[in-house]
């Protein structure tokens, strides 16, 4: 299935474009915030061939897609223009409390930036390695520039933060931004490095500067939109060009180095010595409650709380213990995945489970919980097990990372990159190779249940008791004969030559987010009912029609593309909403050379609007119908 088709039925089953207040993608997901979640069809979604899982947590509508989520995002932004869609101040607000606005936030800030984060994390640790191994020299200008590259984006962290933490509080992102660049201008740590800094003779606690710290820039941002909105509001527009961002910046920056910035840096540290005296009083236990628990806040998103703990970890001692824990977690359910490979006899299972090593092992591990592990249950509860353990054990050797990474990569981060000092490399590898051990043999001894509904039936039929071959015959017979499909035909409302609805210039026909059907290019101007039903929708200008059979079957016919610009010219209506017609009664009268003189392709989508009540909807194979043909058979079931 393609991506573009993908995208067309989430942006429908989502509840269609009006739905959404925005719409943004991470590693995996599709994170809606919907106007009312209610509308969306869940259960279709969960169902739908290309989504993995489908979780509604944290105010937010997650479609769990895979790896190649953002190319299906580009297609639904491409299909419904959507692209950084945001909620408007009128939007009604939902209350979701404080924990799940705390998440929403935070993932919606760090989400359009985990990959950088973790693909700098990556090289980062590859040059520790290398410097470790003496292959190079930490005095070189290569070691500087390959480690500047490496470290600029942590380090320059609070300009990404700034960036989309205004987008997520509607303030001016590029505003943001220079207010967090001069939190991390280097002429200031070099000032405070010889002299005491004041403003106006009002003493600035500095500290160790900004570099890679999270809570101040977030919350000066955060206060930024609301002076900001205020600035916009008396400056009056001649000089606003440079009026808001003068004043803006004029107010903040004083206010973020003397009040917001060692507030911020305050919270920081109280969180991280919180962190460390938890750690402090059971490391084993830490370790134990994070790999075990990890997955299951993964599931939910509840994850992304954790993430800026880590950074201002890293940020606050040079090093975090929880990401260690955090990966043997996503090892072990990879372990698990490894099991099912082994020992699952469904050809798709084992597919899936093979491709589940490889994503968890690289630190994704959506598409093996929702695919494999838990819809199998036993082996997620037996990758949250191990987990523990290998968190735990973790925990016990005190292994440190010294750069951001959630994945197999992070063991070359258990080498400092500025000291060449190294966390226990040997134990963190060891125990996360043993994670992986124990998740697959606890997966394996435990095992699953991967049968099918029907296993028992055919289980049964083979063995030689008579009586139970006869009653499963039976039972298959009344099986069959209930779930055997019914299929229903319409009718063409057209004469003319019949065009596949792909290939329709038009992105919303095409993509089928309307539905699934078929075109025809009419040779005849006249539309006419394809089944007995009721004229539910009819616009004035008379060029689309819908109509909804007896059997609930929806048909929406839109004759011409881009034709309501004619405001009806061309266009006689013998119908109007509400009237009942059988089949063959005439709908519509049009002068398909007045189209064509209008510059409109007269090719005319048959769409059924309700494609997802049913299994299936298939176009008979005609290269051409007249009006009554034979044209769409739709299955029922």
């Amino acid at each position: 299935m393609s991506n573009h088709e993908i995208a067309a039925d989430v942006i429908k089953l989502v509840g269609g474009i009006g739905n959404v207040n925005s719409v943004v993608h991470c590693a995996t997901r599709l994170r809606f915030k919907l106007k009312d979640e209610s509308v969306a069809k869940t259960e279709e979604l969960k169902n739908h061939k290309g989504i993995i899982q489908v979780v509604q947590s944290g105010g937010q509508y997650q479609v769990v897609i895979g790896n190649h989520v953002s190319e299906v995002y580009k297609e639904l932004v491409s299909i419904a223009g959507l692209g950084g869609k945001t909620s408007t101040d009128d939007e009604p607000k939902e209350k979701q409390g404080i924990v799940n606005t705390f998440i929403d936030v935070i993932s919606s800030i760090f989400t359009p930036f985990l990959g950088i984060l973790a693909g700098t994390g990556v090289m980062k640790g590859l040059l520790s390695v290398a410097a470790f191994l003496e292959w190079i020299s930490r005095t070189s200008g290569t070691y500087q520039i390959l480690n500047a590259i490496a470290d600029g984006f942590l380090n320059f962290l609070p300009i990404a933060l700034a960036f989309s933490a205004a987008k997520k509080f509607k303030a001016n992102q590029y505003l943001a931004a220079a207010l967090a660049m001069a939190l991390v201008h280097p002429n200031l740590a070099a000032f405070v490095a010889i002299s005491d800094l004041d403003f106006f003779g009002i003493p600035v606690i500095f500290g160790n500067g900004y570099a890679s710290t999270v809570i101040p820039v977030i919350l000066a941002v955060y206060i930024q939109s609301y002076i900001e909105r205020f600035i916009r509001k008396i400056v009056p527009r001649a000089i606003s060009i440079f009026a808001i961002t003068l004043l803006t910046l004029l107010i903040m920056a004083p206010l973020t180095f003397i009040v917001i910035g060692p507030l911020g840096l305050i919270i920081g540290s109280v969180l991280g010595s919180a962190v460390t005296v938890i750690y402090s009083f059971s490391p084993i236990l830490a370790g134990m409650l994070v790999g075990g628990f990890w997955q299951v806040l993964v599931i939910f998103g509840m994850h992304w709380g954790l993430v800026p703990i880590a950074l201002n970890n890293l940020t606050l001692n040079g090093f975090d213990t929880l990401l260690p824990m955090a990966v043997a977690a996503v090892i072990a359910q990879a372990g698990a995945s490894f099991a099912v490979f082994l020992k699952a006899k469904d050809v798709k299972l084992k597919s899936l489970a093979s491709s589940g090593v490889l994503t968890s092992v690289f630190g994704i591990t959506e598409p093996t919980v929702y695919g494999v592990t838990l819809p199998l249950k036993r082996p997620f509860i037996a990758g949250c097990i191990s987990g523990a353990i290998g968190g735990g054990l973790i925990a016990f050797f005190d292994v440190k990372t010294f750069a951001f990474s959630a994945s197999i990569f992070i063991i070359p981060n258990f080498i400092s990159t500025i000291t060449g000092v190294e966390s226990n490399v040997v134990a963190g590898a060891i125990v996360l190779l043993i994670t992986f051990i124990i998740g697959a043999v606890l997966t394996f001894v435990i095992g699953f249940n991967e049968k099918k509904e029907d296993t028992a039936l055919e289980e049964a039929a083979q063995k030689e008791n008579p009586t139970v071959v006869q009653a499963v015959t039976e039972a298959a017979t009344a099986s069959i004969a209930e779930n055997a499909v019914k299929r229903e035909t319409i009718g063409s409302p057209l004469t003319g030559k019949v065009v596949a609805l792909q290939d329709v210039a038009d992105a919303v026909f095409s993509s089928e987010a309307l539905g699934k059907g078929v075109a025809v290019e009419p040779t005849v101007g006249e539309l006419h009912a394809p089944a007995n039903g009721e004229i539910t929708t009819i616009f004035p200008t008379g060029h689309a029609v819908g109509i909804t059979t007896e059997t609930g079957i929806e048909v929406l016919m839109h004759i011409g593309m881009d034709t309501v610009e004619m405001g009806g010219k061309g266009f006689t209506a013998h119908v109007k909403q509400g009237d009942k017609v059988n089949k063959g009664d005439l709908l519509v009268e049009f002068h398909i050379e007045t189209i064509k003189e209008a510059g409109k392709p007269i090719v005319t989508p048959v769409v059924i609007t309700n494609t997802g009540n049913f299994k299936d909807i298939l176009p008979l194979n005609h290269a051409e119908v007249t009006i009554g043909d034979d044209f769409l058979t739709i299955d029922m079931q």
